[in-house]
């Protein structure tokens, strides 16, 4: 018999397909961020809905460019230590070839970069829900930059890079869960605790001024989310991008529900701000857990968030700190609720074999892990962001005057106001011919 002839492992070709699929899925993603612009712009009051959409757009502008120049390279270049990337190649993206892939998969290194790009843009536009109505813009746009370059960028490596502690490890967060709810939410707390309340904070009135816009911005979350959690697979060859899709639609529905019938049981009705609430809950919740847990572990994930995050909202005014937009209520209790689930539910026949304490061996394997992911990102996310929004108020400033923030910020720092007022109430004006002398009688023909 001739002996056996081994073959080398086919190298991965490009895949018109997965490279098609991930640019659209970049695109959901991205669209995201004015969805999120939208739904924030909504809750606020109308003095300040356009620097609300303009903190979000400003992320789209400032972390493209960081991540061109360094962020991608400092995110998924070569580990070092296990705590940042560098591959001076993907600094200005100089050294990457058009058709160069993704090493293991079958897709280009610039979709890829393109793809968690659209993270990273709005991972800081999530924090910006927290701060609203009181602070300078100048001064959030310096934050976005400082704190996506020591905050975002090394996370992503420490959770999604080759190498990196919370990869190695075994964390599971399939789109961000730890990456981006967390570290935003964290984020938020922290800086506002160095900024202060809003004038007026459980005093005067501070209610959404357009529920319509908080409806649609949540429309185009949800639809967005599609890209964001079944995109993050990087293809659709094994079916684990399947069940993330369904995941994200069932544990969705799911937290809204849940979120409606506390908010019923607790208040006695059925808000359209709770709607739109519980479904952000319940899509933060299954970020990093959908690619883990089965359909029927989704609908347990999200009425779990759904209802915590309805209850967590409440906290601000139990504690004193001014979460405007309810950041910290919902990305950071959410996303530690879907995080620390996955160690529960975690059904071992998604995108790997680890499994939850309800299934398997019932071992705690798994949670011990996604404890350690959580509350490492948890804490130097909170710290980090104090000590930078600390750095700017005291150099800058972080705040608006009082006057400027009662007046509106819009004014203030855009020289705008969203909405003209000027002709409501009447009809198209009609213009009128110019008098003209009527030389027979001498009176005008006006």
């Amino acid at each position: 018999m001739a002996p056996a002839i081994t073959l080398a492992a086919e190298a991965p070709k490009l895949s018109a397909a997965n490279t098609g699929f991930m640019l659209i899925c970049s695109a959901l993603v991205l669209l995201m961020t004015p969805g999120l612009a939208f739904f924030y712009g909504g809750m606020v009051r109308v003095k300040s809905t356009l620097n609300m959409l303009m903190m979000s757009f400003i992320s789209m502008g400032i972390v493209t460019i960081l991540w061109v120049l360094y962020g991608f390279s400092l995110a998924f270049g070569t580990d070092k230590g296990s705590i940042i990337g560098w591959t001076s190649d993907f600094v200005g993206f100089t050294g990457i070839g058009k058709v160069e892939l993704w090493p293991g998969y079958t897709i280009p290194v610039y979709v890829f970069a393109t793809f968690q790009l659209m993270f990273a843009i709005i991972t800081p536009a999530l924090i910006s829900g927290a701060l609203a109505d009181r602070v300078k813009f100048t001064a959030w746009s310096l934050f976005v930059a400082l704190w996506a370059t020591v905050v975002y960028f090394p996370v992503a490596h420490w959770v999604w890079g080759t190498g990196g502690w919370a990869f190695d490890l075994g964390v599971i967060d399939f789109a961000g869960g730890t990456a981006v709810h967390i570290n935003a939410g964290a984020a938020a707390l922290g800086v506002i605790l160095v900024i202060g309340k809003r004038v007026g904070f459980k005093k005067d009135p501070m209610r959404p001024h357009s529920l319509p816009l908080v409806m649609l911005g949540c429309g185009l979350l949800w639809f967005g989310w599609f890209g964001f959690n079944a995109g993050s697979w990087l293809g659709n060859d094994d079916g684990v991008g399947a069940l993330m899709f369904i995941n994200t639609q069932i544990a969705t529905a799911a937290a809204m529900l849940a979120w409606l019938a506390y908010e019923k049981i607790r208040h006695g009705a059925f808000t359209t701000l709770g709607a739109a609430s519980g479904a952000v809950a319940g899509l933060v919740a299954i970020t990093p857990s959908g690619g883990a847990v089965s359909p029927l572990g989704a609908i347990a994930v999200g009425a779990i968030a759904g209802v915590l995050c309805a209850m967590a909202v409440g906290l601000k005014y139990k504690f004193g700190y001014d979460d405007s937009l309810d950041v910290v209520g919902v990305h950071l209790v959410g996303g530690v609720a879907g995080s620390l689930l996955i160690g529960f539910f975690a059904s071992g026949g998604g995108q790997s074999d680890a499994t939850g304490v309800f299934y398997g061996d019932h071992s705690f394997d798994q949670l011990w892990k996604q404890c350690a992911g959580v509350f490492a990102v948890l804490a130097y996310s909170l710290v980090v962001s104090g000590i930078l929004a600390f750095l700017i108020d005291k150099t800058i400033g972080m705040r608006v005057s009082e006057d400027e923030e009662i007046t509106g910020i819009d004014q203030a720092e855009h020289a705008e106001t969203a909405y003209d007022f000027s002709g409501a109430g009447g009809g198209a004006a009609r213009i009128l011919p110019a008098p003209v002398a009527d030389t027979a009688t001498k009176k005008v023909d006006a």
